[in-house]
């Protein structure tokens, strides 16, 4: 038997190395013109995990998601899975169409507050409630509920942190 002298773990073959390379250059700002920019659309909450979720591809039995953080998990959704698109998702309103895209609203705090809102999810609930407010003053406080005003202050959080580019161009 010939003699070993690194495990097949630490063994990088010529196939491994030129992904990585590739994988780098990817990652570079030299490829950013060629990066599709990211839509609401394009990202999803999940039901019990906590975060966003970029939407990677769909499969027959359903999403497959990577997490919009540093950690980038990969998640496998199927239909056992609560997933919300934040493109299909809205607030309810006093006013007489009842509700106001999820999208306007994002907009709408970042031309107000720009990249800090001065809140955040752990906030008092009726500081809370008075951001919301501010921002959108015809929101429906009966059916509005506090976590939804906490989700909706750390989904931006997360967006203006992770996805910038939907703030330069007008969500979809």
């Amino acid at each position: 038997m010939p003699p070993v002298f690194f495990t097949s773990a630490e063994k990088k073959t010529g196939k491994d190395e030129l992904l990585g390379y590739i994988e780098d250059i990817l990652k570079s700002d030299s490829f950013a013109p060629l990066k599709k920019a990211m839509k609401l659309s394009d990202i999803a909450s999940v039901s019990g995990k906590g975060g966003l979720f970029k939407v990677v591809t769909s499969t027959k039995s359903g999403l497959i998601l990577e997490s919009l953080d540093d950690s980038k998990t990969k998640l496998v959704a199927t239909g056992s899975h609560r997933i919300s698109i934040l493109q299909e998702i809205s607030i309810y309103t006093t006013t007489k169409e009842g509700t106001v895209a999820l999208g306007d609203v994002l907009t709408k705090v970042h031309e107000m507050f720009g990249g800090d809102p001065g809140i955040d999810s752990e906030s008092d609930p009726g500081e809370l409630k008075a951001f919301l407010k501010a921002v959108l003053p015809e929101y429906d406080e009966e059916r509005v509920y506090v976590s939804d005003i906490k989700k909706l202050v750390k989904w931006y959080g997360l967006l203006i942190k992770y996805t910038p580019e939907l703030f330069t161009e007008s969500p979809q």
